[in-house]
């Protein structure tokens, strides 16, 4: 199959059902968002892991390059005010 008869690709998030976060499951490729959902829901969800399914063309994500660590991230290592680490949590407070 040549590259311009080939469907885009998708990439699939899924949230499980005592997260708060949606974690990266794979690629689906498929014609529109809408088969996409319902291939990432038939590959990714078979044994009924999630309550919620993202599906973002590939194309369309931006990632840092990781060469570009130093200059992105060292500047927080000199904030030790920012880590939470100076005080305990309440009990109440579970996702965290």
């Amino acid at each position: 199959m040549s590259r311009r008869n080939e469907w885009p690709l998708w990439e699939v998030f899924i949230r499980s059902r005592n997260g708060l976060d949606h974690k990266h499951a794979g690629s689906v490729h498929a014609p529109d968002a809408k088969l996409a959902m319902q291939m990432a829901r038939d590959v990714y969800t078979r044994r009924q892991e999630g309550v919620s399914i993202w599906v973002v063309p590939s194309d369309q994500i931006v990632a840092s390059d990781p060469g570009d660590k130093d200059t992105l991230f060292d500047p927080m290592e000199d904030k030790v005010y920012r880590h939470p680490t100076f005080y305990r949590l309440p009990d109440e407070v579970n996702h965290m």
